[in-house]
């Protein structure tokens, strides 16, 4: 690129490629290149006077800063941008050089007017050399641009490198050690002599305390047995039957709807119902892993969900006659089901609820409240790990029109998957959420259509040759994005003997192009069809991150997965993505459509079918509720990729669920978020330290 620029490139352009190169902090890959272009340059000595501001002072800058002397070379110019130039070219002055002192105090002033400077003072690039410096194309305010206006982020990287645990010390983990064989043998122990209800029972406790990871064999073994007897649903309560249906469902068991037939009719008899409010619960729970077609299950759903609104609504008249513990597990599944809740999210709130009960084991108890605080510790090292990544890369400080959110960003792959064996995987789809913010940021808050047009070549062309007519935040960018996922690749490359450059530049570009037609749609002032939408959409929800997710949980990699993954042909995956796709409209169009955004999904489906905003919303959650079925259903999928895989594809739609429960997440997370995020990475539970002596 350096050879064909000296070659064919103006002056102007060489210039300002040596400028890009030496800012990136990259020159001395370049020295000779360098030094023999400024040598030409120099030789040459014309063309001065065709310079425009920006050029000459930058040509001064450059062949002073290597050793040549010319300082009468411009006088006083009115342009933002030149006015930036000479005033960096100004600090290379030599002693006796009065016209660069009047120089500089020619265009301090104007450029601290125009907030380019926040003092004549300022440092400028001769002081922090070789590093870009912070003056990223100034003059690019005079371009007209959006403003989302984005709050900061309540988690600096001063926070994350305060956070300390001493859950990280041994006799924390020898201690979990031991009281994890004791529920290895209450579970043998229930599994030889307790009953069937009583056994799944553990099992439901022991997977919504979030500590099934631990216990794979013995639940799979258990649940065999229970499914190979395949007796007894007839003299099961109400309760019983829907949590076997529903265990047996989750874990991939054929189980038919038809075994609610019987209860139906008995729940038609709400006065009934609200006697057993345990066992309704457990339907409303179990309705949520319906395949398409189970209409049983649909109106199971439909009828204990009214249920247990009048049960709310009785309780709230009667406060002093109702159970405290029931009231809590109603709210909370009316808020998300179990299915639809990401596992760490359900964790730490069953934690709380399971040490109110009266038949808690305090054992059991113990060993999820450590083993919740052990892990705690554990992504408190990889979170600052990635916080000292995220400020060394600078995009923050290069591109304050973005949104920092590696915190949230790294939460929500936590919630995706959390067992401590995912921690490169977590490390690196932060990595790639964090620059896909960015990058989402670009398209939809403060590119030019031009620019992002240009952006997207280069991302599609993969090739820094096609940097160099960008902007210079785009370059931060693109720089960024490139060498990221190219230092991926490598290491992959380098561990498993895989080349998959070719698929992350795929889904990379993929990604792009689609906020693209958003932009062309928002410039155009154009409303997409809902299925036009759609199908953009979903790629742009964040086709990328399962691919990440594949290639580093550590199972075998298959030709065929990939090519499913990078042609979008992965049923599961484009499921999920849609599903997050409406869920963020759901919760942040409103917000969006303020600013002046592409239309949503709500927007899109009500102008194609002259609805309102009520009738757009219940469309998109039932559409939610059919592409849950379709995932549950997902035989084909589930033959290809491996579990762990499912469950990551699964848990990011779930927590998408639990992102926007409550506010608008991307913008700022409100109380409930703030407190989710908190008891994740900083805040341990609570435990006895009796416990431990």
């Amino acid at each position: 690129m350096f050879a064909d620029q000296v070659c064919s490139g103006s002056l102007s352009s060489t210039l300002k490629l040596i400028n890009v190169i030496q800012r990136l902090g990259v020159s001395y890959h370049f020295d000779g290149e360098i030094r023999a272009s400024l040598d030409t340059i120099n030789k040459k000595n014309y063309g001065w006077e065709k310079d425009d501001l920006f050029t000459r002072a930058l040509r001064f800058r450059l062949l002073r800063q290597h050793a040549t002397k010319d300082d009468d070379t411009y006088s006083a110019f009115n342009d933002i941008q030149g006015m930036l130039s000479v005033y960096e070219a100004s600090f290379y002055a030599l002693e006796g050089e009065d016209i660069l002192d009047k120089a500089q105090k020619l265009h301090s002033m104007p450029l601290t007017i125009e907030g380019q400077l926040s003092s004549p003072s300022d440092s400028t690039v001769s002081h922090y050399q070789l590093r870009m410096s912070g003056v990223i194309e100034k003059s690019e305010n005079i371009t007209p641009r959006r403003s989302a206006n984005y709050e900061a982020s309540d988690w600096g990287h001063d926070f994350v490198q305060s956070l300390k645990s001493d859950y990280a010390e041994e006799n924390y983990t020898r201690r979990s050690e031991k009281l994890k064989e004791n529920v290895r043998l209450m579970f043998a122990d229930q599994v030889c002599s307790g009953s069937v209800s009583s056994t799944l029972k553990l099992i439901n406790v022991i997977e919504r305390l979030g500590v099934s990871y631990h216990f794979d064999g013995e639940i799979r073994a258990s649940l065999d047995t229970i499914n190979k007897k395949n007796y007894g649903w007839e003299k099961d309560d109400l309760f019983t039957r829907a949590l076997r249906f529903r265990l047996l469902r989750q874990h991939r068991y054929e189980v038919s709807q038809d075994v609610f037939k019987r209860f139906m009719a008995e729940m038609t008899n709400t006065s009934s119902a609200l006697n057993d409010i345990e066992g309704v619960v457990s339907v409303y729970e179990t309705s949520f892993y319906a395949f398409e077609g189970e209409d049983i299950l649909d109106e199971a759903r439909k009828l204990v969900t009214g249920i247990l609104k009048e049960y709310l609504l009785s309780s709230a008249k009667d406060q002093g006659n109702t159970n405290s513990i029931t009231e809590r597990l109603v709210r909370h599944a009316l808020g998300l089901p179990f299915h639809w809740i990401a596992p760490r999210v359900e964790a730490r709130w069953y934690i709380d609820t399971y040490e109110m009960m009266q038949d808690m084991d305090p054992l059991l108890l113990e060993f999820a409240k450590l083993d919740f605080n052990i892990l705690q510790a554990k992504y408190q090292d990889e979170l600052k790990h990635i916080s000292r990544w995220w400020k060394e890369l600078g995009c923050i400080e290069l591109l304050s029109f973005s949104r920092n959110r590696i915190v949230e960003m790294f939460v929500w792959t936590v919630w995706c998957h959390f067992e401590p064996g995912f921690d490169i995987s977590r490390e690196e789809t932060t990595k790639w959420g964090a620059l896909a913010t960015l990058v989402d940021d670009a398209y939809d808050v403060y590119g030019t259509l031009e620019e992002l047009n240009m952006f997207t070549d280069a991302v599609e062309r993969w090739d820094v040759n096609k940097i160099v007519d960008l902007p210079d935040y785009m370059k931060v960018l693109y720089l960024a994005v490139y060498n990221t996922t190219n230092a991926l690749a490598y290491e992959v490359l380098k561990k498993r003997g895989l080349d998959i450059l070719s698929y992350l530049k795929k889904l990379w570009a993929d990604f792009c192009k689609s906020y693209l037609v958003e932009a062309k749609w928002y410039y155009s002032g154009y409303t997409p069809t809902f299925e036009e939408y759609m199908d953009n959409g979903w790629i742009s929800a964040g086709c990328v991150m399962p691919l990440y997710a594949y290639l580093l949980q550590g199972n075998e990699i298959t030709k065929e997965a990939l090519e499913r993954i990078k042609n979008h042909s992965c049923d599961i995956v484009r499921y999920s993505l849609m599903i997050i796709r409406l869920v963020d409209d759901l919760q942040t169009s409103s917000h969006e459509q303020e600013r002046g955004d592409t239309p949503k999904a709500i927007q899109c489906y009500m102008h194609q079918n002259g609805v309102s905003q009520t009738i757009a919303r219940e469309h998109i959650k039932h559409m939610i509720h059919d592409l849950w079925k379709k995932m549950n259903g997902d035989e084909y999928s589930r033959s290809i990729f491996p579990r762990q895989f499912i469950d990551f594809v699964e848990n990011f739609a779930r927590s998408c669920h639990c992102i926007y429960q409550f506010e608008d997440y991307g913008g700022k997370a409100g109380p409930e978020m703030k407190n989710r995020i908190v008891s994740l990475i900083e805040k341990p539970i609570p435990i006895k330290k009796n416990s431990f002596t």
